[in-house]
């Protein structure tokens, strides 16, 4: 599933650099690594700029340097993005004037919530608490159906997922994409200034054995919301999904972890973000949109 069109993309880290140092030291991969280990695949004519928008030492990128690229591509986060902390604040400022310089915008996780936040919506803490490893059940939403994100995509699967805030305003000229029992807004598309934000709450660029790692790496967190007694037994199910990574036929692991195509199969797990390449960026640079 590849697009051969040369393009330039800038890939916005949006984790802040003490918490870059603690995934290093945990051996998780970083949040633009995981982007960038399937789209020099999908995209092989294509360059990629980094840049980290939390840390305040980096300059603010003028309209005129956001718009040398056809697409801003948005990681995940453990900011919050309710909280009035520069590192957040400078986050959403950025994402305005990417909208403003009408260049189309992706991402997942965070990205939803600044998607929403940016375009003037409302983000909380999820009443629900976490949703942790694997969202399952995402229902593609009536207007999702149409939507080219979900072109080729079934309209129920499941994805990675980790994180404790939702949307729960959404903007004026947003449309809610998909949804689950957990989460009411499991994806997003946002029309606001010049452009477009396509946003994902779940994680199409994670691969199951890149998940083991996160939660090995929130595995004090996530036994202080109870989830399990203690971190020895984590280390069962840590273990299996790390096996059925390396084995994805497997059929008695992929029974017991509930775990099937949707998550395994690269194609369909990262159908949203080649669709949105092929239905909304190419079509802006060619000034279709």
């Amino acid at each position: 599933m590849t697009i051969k069109a040369p393009l330039k993309f800038c890939i916005v880290n949006g984790y802040p650099k003490r918490s870059r140092d603690v995934l290093d030291a945990t051996n998780v991969t970083q949040a633009h690594d995981l982007y960038l280990m399937f789209l020099r695949k999908m995209l092989p004519n294509s360059d990629f700029d980094l840049l980290f928008i939390a840390d305040p030492e980096i300059t603010m990128p003028t309209i005129e340097e956001i718009q040398v690229y056809d697409g801003i591509i948005w990681t995940g986060s453990n900011l919050t993005i309710y909280h009035e902390d520069e590192e957040v604040t400078r986050q959403i400022a950025y994402c305005q004037s990417v909208f403003e310089a009408g260049v189309p915008q992706f991402g997942s996780c965070w990205a939803t919530q600044m998607a929403a936040i940016a375009a003037g919506g409302e983000c909380r803490k999820n009443p629900t608490g976490r949703e942790w490893s694997i969202a399952y059940d995402i229902t593609v939403t009536e207007a999702g159906k149409t939507h080219p994100m979900y072109i080729g995509k079934q309209h129920q699967f499941n994805g990675f997922i980790m994180h404790l805030d939702e949307v729960c305003g959404v903007p004026d000229g947003a449309t809610v994409l998909a949804t689950n029992g957990h989460t009411d807004v499991q994806a997003i598309a946002v029309k606001h200034g010049n452009s477009e934000f396509w946003s994902t709450q779940y994680h199409p660029e994670f691969t199951l054995y890149e998940m083991a790692q996160l939660i090995g790496a929130r595995k004090k967190a996530i036994v202080n919301e109870g989830f399990f007694k203690n971190e020895e037994e984590m280390v069962p199910l840590v273990d299996d999904m790390i096996a059925l990574s390396k084995d994805p036929s497997n059929a008695e692991l992929r029974q017991k972890l509930d775990i099937g195509d949707s998550i395994l199969d690269d194609d369909i797990r990262q159908k949203e973000v080649h669709n949105w390449v092929e239905f909304l960026v190419i079509p802006t640079k060619n000034g279709e949109q």
